[in-house]
């Protein structure tokens, strides 16, 4: 059996600000983030890793190197493009209230209906199924290089393109990917695969080991 964790970024200025960072947009982690990392370094510091793997954008990739160093592992790193966040188009920047405003349809359809968000809608934006097809290929490819029995690897990422990706790796119809809700900040979420093809869900949206609750500005 493999095991993959799944590990969204440290919460950063934007997320704090309500704004949409997408996969063109990104702000730094916020010096409180890197104390959730060490919290969430300390919850895995007795599992042995295999290789880590990141989305190249900077708050995803800081929080993989100092969830890495914290762990005081020698664990290989490597920027996977699949795991980039949904690009947003002009979302990118904007604050949720004004996207809300501006774009109220296809805001709802993002968030709660994903089977009816039209990217030609959000200019430069991608559809859901772009982001399920890029985040599964690049895991796939992960799981099979990397992968066998007892192996223990780390994939982190941002909240939208873990929601959709772990829904497809999952067999979730895109309509369902949303009914439980978002990922919050430095969580953790684990799937297994006996065989690189079916995975099942151990947990979703781990956050015990932080020291405090989930809120708005770090659910998406």
């Amino acid at each position: 059996m493999i095991t993959l964790y799944f590990i969204r970024h440290g919460k950063t200025e934007w997320n704090q600000e309500g704004r949409f960072q997408g996969a063109n947009g990104d702000s730094p982690l916020l010096p409180e983030s890197y104390d959730q990392i060490k919290l969430l370094a300390q919850h895995l510091e007795d599992i042995s890793f295999t290789h880590a793997f990141a989305s190249p954008i900077k708050r995803a990739y800081d929080t993989a190197e100092a969830t890495i160093e914290a762990m005081n592992q020698d664990i290989p790193l490597t920027p996977l493009a699949g795991l980039k966040e949904f690009g947003m188009g002009v979302w990118e920047g904007m604050r949720f209230n004004d996207v809300k405003a501006s774009y109220p349809d296809m805001h709802d359809a993002y968030r709660h209906h994903p089977e009816l968000f039209d990217a030609g809608q959000v200019d430069g934006s991608e559809s859901f199924e772009a982001v399920q097809a890029r985040f599964v290929a690049d895991v796939d490819r992960a799981v099979a290089e990397y992968g066998g029995e007892g192996v223990n690897l780390m994939f982190f990422s941002h909240g939208m393109s873990l929601t959709a990706g772990m829904g497809a790796l999952l067999g979730i119809p895109l309509a369902d990917i949303r009914l439980r809700g978002g990922l919050g900040n430095t969580s953790t979420s684990i799937l297994t695969t006996d065989d690189g093809i079916h995975y099942q869900e151990v947990i979703r949206n781990d956050t015990s080991y932080l020291e405090e609750a989930p809120d708005e500005t770090n659910m998406v």
